[in-house]
Order: C-alpha cells, then structure tokens, then sequence
C-alpha cells in the first residue's frame, strides 16, 4: 500500500505479522482519507469506514459493520452472509435472513432495507460472534482430495464504539456492556481467530472515551490517525481546486501558502472553507482564512480553546525590561526555526494586577504565532475531561507551531494527588499535561507557558526544567520612573489623553499595580463624564488628582507579599528580579513566607 496513509500501513503491518487481529483505530477518525491506488494516480478520498471496506480489507471475503444506531450492515460479502443467516434461521427458528432478494440486488443491501437484523448490542455480537466462529469450520478440496481447513476471512468495523464500550466506574457498569466487552475482548484474545484471516476494528475519537480494559488489552493494537500535515494540506487543497484553473482570481495567496494557513485543519475542514468562499464568490482573503479558521479550530475543540488575537508586540508592555529582552530573543528565534535554542516554555508568576496576561497577548504578538488559551476541559461525565483534553493535544499537534496559554494555572493543571475528592480526575489531568508538556519532540512547536498569582499550589514537576523551563516573575512598578511609564501605558489603552506632565505624583512608599492604576484611571473618567452640562469642563487632570486623593490601597498587604515572595522563590533567573527582591537572602525569604502561610492560614 504504498500511497496509503501512514496510519494505513502501520495497520497492515501489525495485522501482517500475525501477532494482533483487533485494532483501535481513534483519533481524526471523522475526516476524509485521502488515497492514490498507484505513484501518479488520482487522489480518491473516502470516508474512513468506506476506506476501510474497500481499499485495508479488499482482500477479505467478508466485512460486517456495526454501530449502535444503524445495527448491523454487510459492506462486502453479503451473499455469504445471507448464506449463514438462512442457515442460522432453520435451526433456531428465526428469521433474520428474511425473503430471499432478487439476483440483481445486494442481499446485505436487502437485509439493511427489511430491518432484519437485531440492533441491539448483546444480540447483534451474538449474531456476529456465531458467523465468525462459524467460518472457522470451512474446508476446501486440497491437491490430494482431503478436505483441508479454509476459514472465510471476515473485518468487523465497530463504529462508535465509545457508545457500545463507554468508560465507566466497573462498579457501575451494567450486566449488558459486561457481556459486551468479554465478547470484544475475546475476539482479540482467542488464538482460533488470531491464527485465522480475520480482524476487528473498533473506532472512536478519543481513547479515554472507550473501556479501559478496552484500551490496555495487551492483545489490540491502538492506531492513532492524525490530522494531516502541511504536505498532506497541500496535496489536498490541490485535488480540491484542480478545477480553478486561474487560483490567483480567487485566493491571495498560492496553493502551497494556503497549505501552511491551513495547516491544523481537518480535510473535510479545508473543502468547507474553500467551497464557503467560493460559491459564495467570496475571496480567500488573509483576514477570512485567519477568521473561518480560528472558528472551526474552537468549533473542533468544543470551544475548550479559545484564539488569543493580538495586534500588540513587546513595545506595549510598560517596565519588566528584563523579562521582555528575554521574551523578545525567543520570539527572535521561534521566527527562525530554532527549535533547539528554546525553552519547552514560560513560568509566569506575580501578584494579581501585575499584567501576567498582557504580557502573554504581546508575546503572541511578537512572537508571529498563533496562541490558543486553554478553557474549562472539565466534565461532569466519567472519562468526559480526559477525552476532552485528548482531542484538545490532537489540534495543538496539528496546528504546525502554536503558543499554549494556560491562565491560573494552579486552578486547571491537576495535582498529583488531589486527596481522593475527585475520584482521581485531578491526577489523571495532572498526569496527561505532564506527559504532553515533557515530550521533547514538540520542542519549538508547542510552546508552553502558564500564568499563576500562586506558583507555590503547581506540582513541582510540572514545573522543572524540561516543561517550564523559565520562570518568569513579575512586580509591581518600583520607581516613580516605572509606575509614570505604565500609568501612561494605561491612559493610552483606556483611551484617555493624558500628558505625561498630568500623571499624579505617587508617594515613593505606595506599592500600587496596574489593576489600582487602571482603578484610578476609570474613577477620573467618571467623575469627568458625571459632569454638569452646563458647568465649565474641567481637565482630565484635575479628576486625576481627586482620584488620587481618595484611593485607598488594597486591604490585603499581605496576601500581596506573600504572591511576591513566592514569585522571588520561583524565579530561574536573577536579572527578572528587580533591586529590591534581587539581593534578599533566599532562607530569610522562606523564612518570611512561612510565616505569611500560618498568618494567612495557607
């Protein structure tokens, strides 16, 4: 199978030795399967049950096909399996084979249309275990005239098998998905079906969706299909528009430009968003790929991740020189393709209000990448948060080079023992972002970076180096230089005019951050905007100074030292500190925020 699918081949491979005959094909399984039957040929694309039927199992006799919705349907063979089931009907008295169909007509296609066959799950695999044990027993003449074994080779597809074989409490699982998962799993074990020419072939998206006995049977293959590459884009963007002769006339850029765009996208994804522009006659412009893309990348991800877009660079972060000199050189070489030279990602720590987030958006920005935040992947349903995150690492995969943003970080990264509160859900999340963020092969193609006011509530090997190898910490502006730059920062995004001249004097010992400068910034606007009408128009500094005078900083001191301390603990680089915490001895700052945790009752 030389032009099939990668997946295609490691499937045949497996089933070739002789060692496995059950598969778990799980993954980008709703997509189309593209398919050129020799070097040079056309591309054909099919449905991945279809291209199963017709091109992996072409050399069986027989392929059976099963879902809970549709029941059993017959896609290759069903004279022989019309055969069995009238066989099966004389001596148990049923009637599954029904009326006999006519010689021009499919008989599996007669036995769909008459609504013959059981659908429910513990009949349909009785039915198909008994054909397949059945064709067990078939001989042929041999050259000497002594009957020799020749068993009918049979695939069965199992199609959403998440809903015939759902991850479960075993506690809980019922009589009936008992029953089934011993037959499926049998199917797998016995040596009678391994040594004969049959396969399974269970499909679902994710594996955390399917039984875990399913899943860690020694004796099934697990196939993953992945979205396609940039080469996998482009040789299908150019089948799909092969009948546009002129392609400038349409699209802005060239075919092999809109592979790149495009790349993190499913095929059936890509045909949607051409076919949408042009039967539209719409123009593929820049601004529609980056729009319909970031749309059907959320809409594939169950809106579990959300585009963060940015039009702002490193020159539109106020002060933390240090960290946006480092941050730039990374953006530097993320545009090069110095995958070796990066870090696997970024620690951001600090107090509430020190711009954790901001600064991210700038990266992004720089950084000429696109940038996802992850969102709440969690579920009510059992094995539901860990499919979700599954499908989530499948996109990141797929999108080329990506920026990953996870806000709180010590909210949604799981622990590694949540203490039995969760049924282990905690760990097991903790367990998979560990495993993702550690494997050095995404180096320079998923970029990590996580953002917490307590750095101190991550797991620590979340945190080591080889995941988040740099940790960034950010302050509250220490100099009056420093708080003018990011009061005048605050003024221009609020869309306030504002003169550096008019920004209030701030005490030297006021500790204040850009959330109470932006507080300040909202109060004079409004008592500039509750003016009377009539009344003469005051400057915007003249509220500015009012403003001021009637602040009061923030209650909790302390709970704000403590947020600095363990961001000063956390810290992998002394030039991010400034001054005033670069010097302090690391045991008196322990010391320190030991006793800030028994005050704040941490």
């Amino acid at each position: 199978m030389p032009e099939s699918p990668k997946w295609a081949r490691e499937m045949a491979e497996i089933f070739k030795s002789g060692s496995v005959s059950q598969f778990i094909l799980y993954g980008n399984v709703d997509d189309w399967v593209s398919y050129r039957s020799a070097p040079g040929a056309p591309l054909q694309l099919f449905a991945l049950r279809d291209f199963l039927a017709k091109v992996m199992f072409e050399p069986f006799e027989v392929v059976l096909a099963y879902d809970r919705g549709n029941g059993i349907r017959t896609l290759k063979g069903g004279d022989q399996f019309q055969t069995f089931l009238k066989v099966f009907d004389d001596f148990h008295r049923t009637g599954f084979s029904g009326v006999t169909p006519a010689p021009d007509k499919d008989p599996g296609r007669a036995l769909e249309m008459g609504n013959l066959l059981p659908k429910e799950p513990k009949r349909a695999l009785a039915l198909i275990d008994r054909f397949l044990r059945n064709g067990l027993f078939r001989t042929r003449a041999g050259p000497d005239g002594k009957r020799i074994a020749d068993p009918v080779k049979v695939a069965v597809i199992l199609d959403y098998a998440q809903y015939l074989l759902p991850r479960s409490d075993p506690a809980y699982t019922n009589p009936e998905t008992v029953e089934t998962l011993i037959r499926v799993s049998d199917w797998a074990s016995d040596p009678s079906i391994n040594s004969a020419f049959i396969a399974t072939c269970l499909i679902a998206e994710n594996l955390t969706d399917l039984n875990k006995d399913v899943v860690e049977n020694p004796r099934t293959a697990k196939v993953r299909i992945d979205l396609p590459d940039s080469e996998e884009v482009r040789e299908f963007i150019e089948a799909a528009t092969a009948s546009i002769a002129d392609f400038a006339s349409v699209c802005d850029v060239d075919r092999a430009s809109l592979s790149q765009k495009l790349e993190g996208l499913a095929r059936i994804d890509i045909q949607n968003l051409i076919n949408r522009a042009v039967k539209n006659n719409r123009r593929i412009t820049m601004d529609y790929l980056r729009s319909v893309k970031k749309e059907m990348i959320e809409k594939s991800a169950g809106g579990r991740i959300e585009f963060v877009e940015s039009t702002r660079t490193l020159d539109a972060v106020a002060g933390h020189r240090e960290a946006k000199n480092w941050m730039r050189q990374d953006a530097m070489l993320m545009k090069k393709g110095k995958a070796k030279a990066l870090p696997m990602g970024y620690l951001i720590t600090g107090r509430i209000g020190t711009g954790k987030t901001y600064l991210v958006e700038c990266f992004a920005g720089e950084a000429g990448v696109p940038c996802v935040e992850l969102k709440n992947f969690r579920d009510k349903w059992v094995g539901a948060t860990e499919g979700n995150l599954e499908a989530i690492f499948k996109i990141l995969h797929a999108m080329g080079q990506v920026i990953v943003f996870v806000d709180e970080a010590d909210q949604v990264a799981g622990k590694r023992d949540s203490g039995g509160n969760d049924a282990g859900l905690s760990g097991r999340i903790y367990a998979m972002l560990a495993r993702e963020m550690a494997d050095t092969r995404n180096r320079g193609r998923i970029f990590w970076i996580f953002a917490t006011s307590r750095p101190d509530l991550l797991e620590v090997d979340l945190k080591r180096v080889g995941r988040l190898d740099v940790h960034i910490p950010l302050f509250s502006p220490q100099t009056a230089e420093d708080k003018k730059e990011l009061f005048l920062s605050l003024a221009k995004k609020n869309k306030v005019d504002l003169k550096p001249e008019e920004v209030p004097e701030f005490p030297p010992e006021l500790d204040i951050g850009g959330n109470e400068m932006e507080g300040i910034l909202i109060m004079a606007s409004r008592l500039s905007e509750v003016q009377e009408d009539d009344a003469p128009k005051k400057p915007i500094a003249e509220f500015l100074k009012e403003a001021m005078a009637s602040y009061r900083p923030m209650a909790h001191a302390e709970r704000l030292e403590y947020m600095d301390l363990v961001a000063v603990l956390e810290c992998t680089d002394k030039r991010f500190l400034p001054p005033k915490f670069a010097d302090l001895d690391l045991g008196k700052v322990k010391q320190r925020v030991d006793q800030l945790k028994m005050r704040l009752g941490e």
